[in-house]
């Protein structure tokens, strides 16, 4: 099999490295990639933003399969583009994308799919804006409604810096706040059977604690011993099977990664948010941990046939992933410096994703730097590893969270129901 990775970031080297693994793989080919993903793919350096130049390209290589990895692409309609051209493609269209492109969307899909979610008002004005505020009280909850990448929500305790965001976008969604951990749970869809991953936690703030403002991800762990031990049979149940179903109704197919972010409340689960891709840096403790054969199972979803897989498979041990990031990140971070110590990281993945190469040297590009994983026996052994790894590289200014999965690696098993 022939497969073209779309995409140019730690979660596409995840991809890339699990899509490795699997031996009906002939081919890899990435675009852009990034200099971590060239140990897996032969890449090449296109704008994936530009639908026509992607087709083109995969047309080219003849490729069996193409696997779209960032959000931007597929709700600019990437995914159609590739399919009118015949190529199967893993990922959703434009119209089904809009489960992330846009908050509002997403709450009218819950509520005609009977999907658990927070009680929520869309707001274009800013009269609409104050009253949701005063109707659903603090913590303050507001979300710009399109793409943010990670940094469009704002959870607050102050009416006025709640209503500053929501000043910031021309149409939010305020929504009630949820009590309760927050659990990440992926679902693969042919557009009519969804299969569920395991569960991941993913940390948002910058600082230890969960201090700070918002980003795209600190950390991330897998499994969850703390986690109910039917979580994914009643997400399957109540979340992933019902939005199938309902995207499917509307005559608009789900096809491909639905990313489910839950809130474990003491109601029940409810649906925080839906991202239409795998998530980051969820996907770097998921993939190492995953046994099935990665680019067989997303030929599977890209060609309806889904029905037939079997059951996923997964490794026992645990997965704990850190992300260096660049000083001043999320705010301005500094890039251009010099990154050394990768090669003395033994025992983790290094996946990269705002790195370059420039004149021979390893440079940061962006505000997320690397994202480096374990695997252990227990939670415990992994968190070792990866601070031990990650102490190792350097990057000036750098700063990452130290208490990735801390918790968890003391919690109990499994927390009753």
């Amino acid at each position: 099999m022939k497969v073209l990775l779309i995409g140019s970031g730690g979660r596409e080297h995840a991809l890339a490295q699990a899509l490795r693994r699997d031996p009906v793989l002939e081919e890899l080919h990435a675009a852009p990639g990034n200099p971590g993903i060239a140990d897996f793919a032969t890449l090449h350096a296109i704008d994936v933003d530009n639908n026509s130049l992607v087709v083109a390209l995969a047309q080219e290589l003849a490729v069996d399969l193409v696997v779209i990895g960032p959000e931007k692409p597929l709700v600019n309609g990437l995914a159609d583009s590739l399919r009118k051209a015949g190529i199967a493609t893993f990922g959703p269209s434009a119209i089904a994308a809009t489960l992330e492109g846009s908050k509002d969307f997403a709450k009218r899909v819950m509520h005609d799919a009977g999907v658990p979610t927070a009680r929520s008002f869309t707001c274009t004005t800013k009269s609409e804006m104050e009253a949701a505020l005063d109707a659903l009280g603090a913590p303050y909850v507001v979300k710009h409604d399109g793409l943010a990448a990670g940094k469009g929500v704002v959870v607050t305790n102050d009416r006025q810096v709640a209503l500053d965001h929501a000043y910031l976008s021309p149409r939010v969604v305020i929504e009630e706040f949820l009590d309760g951990p927050e659990v990440s749970l992926f679902g693969i869809s042919d557009g009519t059977t969804i299969l569920a991953m395991e569960p991941a936690q993913d940390f948002k703030r910058a600082l230890d604690g969960d201090l700070g403002p918002n980003t795209g991800g600190m950390g991330a762990y897998s499994p969850l011993p703390w986690a109910p031990a039917d979580i994914v049979e009643q997400t399957l149940l109540q979340v992933l099977k019902p939005t199938i179903a309902e995207m499917k109704a509307r005559d608009t197919p789900f096809v491909g990664l639905l990313y489910a972010g839950l809130a474990l409340t003491s109601r029940g689960i409810r649906v925080i948010e839906f991202n239409a891709r795998f998530g980051d840096p969820e996907t770097q403790v998921l993939l190492p941990r995953l046994q099935t054969p990665l680019a067989t199972l997303l030929y599977q979803a890209a060609t309806g046939a889904l029905k037939s897989a079997p059951a996923l498979e997964w490794s026992e041990e645990a997965a704990v992933t850190v992300v260096l990031a660049a000083e001043g990140y999320p705010m301005g971070p500094r890039v251009g410096d010099p990154i050394t110590g990768i090669g003395s990281a033994e025992g983790a993945f290094i996946h990269h994703a705002g790195t370059a190469i420039k004149d021979g040297v390893l440079h940061s590009t962006g505000g997320r730097v690397l994202s480096v994983t374990a695997l252990g026996q227990t939670l415990a052994a992994a968190r070792t590893t990866v601070y031990e790894a990650i102490a190792k590289i350097t990057l000036r200014g750098a700063h990452y969270r130290h208490d990735i999965a801390l918790a968890a690696s003391t919690a109990p098993k499994v927390r009753e129901n």
